[in-house]
């Protein structure tokens, strides 16, 4: 897999070796833009593909889990109108999940964020703004973000999370420099439902089943109807299969807080 810091390398490497060759007029200067191009265009890929681990290693799935285990996972709540509904659906099926949640939505439901918690799920942090720009934001404006989000949930669970989903997937040097430093564990997925788009839930539904395995971890969104309807007929489907939705820091083995 292409990591950022050997396609730099290398990329470095040919763009110097083709400007001695120019200089000694070997080969145009343009021909720097052939070398250019790629290198932006894989830079760009690598920062909105998450799976790609090409700024950091987020764990997206656990091919080596033993038991019929996925993880469902839930970006962008705590919602007043549809977490508490999700989270009936999960103890009806005797289902754990994930749910990353936006700081700002948990200033505003600090009871459903309880209530999360006391259903036996986990919680990770999904930044305090979810800006569309966060992909543009400084190291000190990224680490604001999680740090804002990390004390206020501590604040009120006692629980310092360690888990962090990027906002839209979206990961680059500055997240990756904060991340580090901040001791989180980048969190990922394999099956992306889509449910925030306008397909209709049976594509939706139809697009998760079609590919989730044991060891996977499914993105979906506590923000709508949609995703509610969806969800019934998920859990019904790893009912059938024998599969069953356990917290993401259970699938991969690691510690879900600090």
């Amino acid at each position: 897999m292409l990591k950022r810091r050997s396609v730099n390398r290398m990329g470095l490497v040919l763009c110097l070796v083709l400007i001695v060759l120019s200089l000694i007029d070997i080969t145009p200067w343009w021909s720097l833009m052939v070398l250019i191009i790629p290198w932006l265009c894989i830079t760009a890929l690598g920062s909105f593909m998450i799976r790609w681990n090409y700024h950091l290693e987020s764990l997206c799935a656990n091919a080596s889990v033993s038991n019929n285990w996925v993880s469902i996972t839930f970006d962008d709540g705590p919602n007043e109108a549809f977490t508490p509904r999700i989270l009936k659906l999960l103890e009806a099926y005797n289902a754990k999940a994930t749910f990353f949640c936006i700081g700002r939505q948990v200033e505003k439901h600090v009871d459903v964020l309880h209530t999360i918690l006391d259903n036996g799920h986990t919680l990770g942090n999904h930044t305090y703004s979810h800006a569309r720009s966060f992909g543009f934001f400084g190291p000190k404006k990224v680490s604001s973000e999680l740090m804002e989000t990390t004390e206020l949930v501590e604040k009120i669970t006692g629980k310092r999370m360690r888990l962090y989903r990027p906002a839209f997937g979206v990961t680059n040097p500055a997240i990756e420099g904060v991340v580090s430093r901040l001791q989180l564990k980048s969190i990922g997925w394999s099956v992306r439902s889509l449910d925030t788009t306008s397909r209709s839930k049976k594509k939706i539904l139809n697009r998760i089943i079609g590919t989730v395995s044991k060891g996977d971890i499914i993105l979906l969104h506590d923000t709508s109807d949609k995703t509610v309807a969806v969800l019934e007929q998920l859990l019904l489907f790893l009912e059938r299969q024998n599969l069953r939705s356990v917290t993401v820091d259970q699938l991969l083995e690691i510690e879900a807080y600090a």
